[in-house]
């Protein structure tokens, strides 16, 4: 994050604390985050000043499946905390079928080049390997816009925001909802913008868009209709719109580790195969700037409050408090255990083309959308948040 954003945000003091949350994208792999909000919900009920019925966060902030998880989360904040419990009634309930198909006849796991023959030929169709309509299906079931517009009107939130990539020129769009959109200035960043409008199906679509795998959604922007992808691509800047938004503290809940193990066995001096290489592009496209923009964020924090008191007093700013939480342990080594459970047919025919050997289990990741699979990454999110359970606590309390 620049200087210039936290400046910016600065000049904007609300009478109360703010408190963001970011959620990153990684496919099924954003189980994990129901895990952590869970167990985070849980503790704060314990809380004195937690309410049951008072939701944690004022401003909403999401990416890929990411933002699925946002807007299922904005759609009940208005009842409180029982939102985070069913956000995990509705991932312990999903299966692949509920997000992706696959036609794919059995013949296509004996060669390589028939695979690569039927797969191209499906991409070049559709403009991606899967079909999302059964995701349309469910995103229409499962979230209410309706719910949205209820919390932000009910003052549970003051924004939600969801960000995706444009193909057709490149920038990196962040597209925010809020009770009155058209009183916001939406900012403007090199290659990266914001807009203020109601949040759609189609924007959900259009985030989580999974290059190669997902097809691109249009929407319309500056008056114009552009294609968009996932929108962990081109993302140098994951916290921002937080701050942008008015949050003072923010919570980011990736689901990548900064030192991928791969199957958990180090370094291999191998030729790394299809899987291994898709894995390895996977994990460039939805993790890798989010390390680096939370140590910069803090360390321009700590370097504003490091200023003496009566130049601090005069400058437009306000501190910023960032607290990250990814997995300690491996998703790449536990999708290897759940792989037999893609769908037979994305399992043909991706093994028919190599891709499920030397790293296929972590490309096999973000596509597992099956209780077994999920059930191990909610355990993990909560074992990792109760482990840094001071923490979180810590990060809810005021400080003046």
């Amino acid at each position: 994050m620049s200087l210039g954003t936290i400046i910016h945000s600065g000049l904007v003091r609300p009478s109360r604390l703010v408190h963001g949350l970011v959620l990153m994208g990684g496919g099924a792999r954003t189980a994990y985050q129901v895990g952590v909000l869970g167990a985070l919900s849980a503790m704060l009920r314990l809380q004195p000043g937690h309410a049951e019925g008072s939701f944690p966060f004022q401003v909403l902030v999401g990416t890929s499946a990411g933002a699925l998880n946002v807007a299922y989360l904005a759609s009940g904040a208005a009842r409180g905390m029982v939102a985070f419990d069913e956000l995990r009634s509705f991932w312990l309930e999903l299966h692949c079928d509920d997000v992706y198909r696959l036609d794919a006849p059995a013949w296509v796991r004996f060669s390589r080049l028939l695979a690569a023959v039927k797969l191209w030929g499906r991409a070049r169709e559709q403009g991606a390997v899967l079909d999302t309509m059964p995701l349309v299906d469910t995103l229409h079931r499962v979230i209410s816009l309706a719910g949205i517009d209820d919390a932000l009107r009910a003052k549970a939130l003051d924004a939600v925001a969801i960000t995706a990539s444009s193909y057709s020129s490149g920038v990196h769009w962040t597209f925010v909802h809020t009770e009155a959109d058209r009183k916001h200035e939406p900012w403007h960043r090199p290659g990266r913008r914001a807009e203020f409008q109601p949040l759609t199906i189609e924007h959900l679509m259009a985030s989580s868009a999974i290059p190669f795998l997902f097809p691109a959604t249009p929407l319309w922007v500056d008056g114009r209709r552009e294609y968009f992808g996932d929108g962990s691509m081109r993302q140098v800047s994951p916290i921002s719109p937080a701050v942008h938004l008015g949050a003072h503290k923010v919570l980011v809940v990736g689901v990548g580790q900064p030192e991928r193990s791969g199957l958990g066995a180090g370094p291999s001096d191998r030729e790394p195969g299809l899987g291994g290489i898709a894995a390895h592009a996977m994990a460039s496209v939805f993790h890798d700037t989010l390390q680096g923009d939370v140590e910069q964020t803090q360390r321009l924090a700590r370097t504003l409050q490091q200023l003496p008191r009566e130049i601090a007093a005069v400058l437009p700013y306000r501190p910023i408090e960032v607290l990250a939480i990814q997995p300690t342990q491996s998703l790449d080594a536990i999708a290897r255990t759940h792989v037999r459970l893609l769908p037979p047919t994305v399992r043909r025919a991706l093994g028919g083309l190599g891709a499920l050997r030397n790293g296929g289990a972590a490309l096999a990741s973000y596509l597992l959308f099956e209780p077994a699979f999920v059930q191990a990454l909610i355990a993990l999110g909560e074992q990792d948040a109760y482990a840094r359970k001071d923490e979180l606590l810590a990060f809810f309390q005021r400080r003046d």
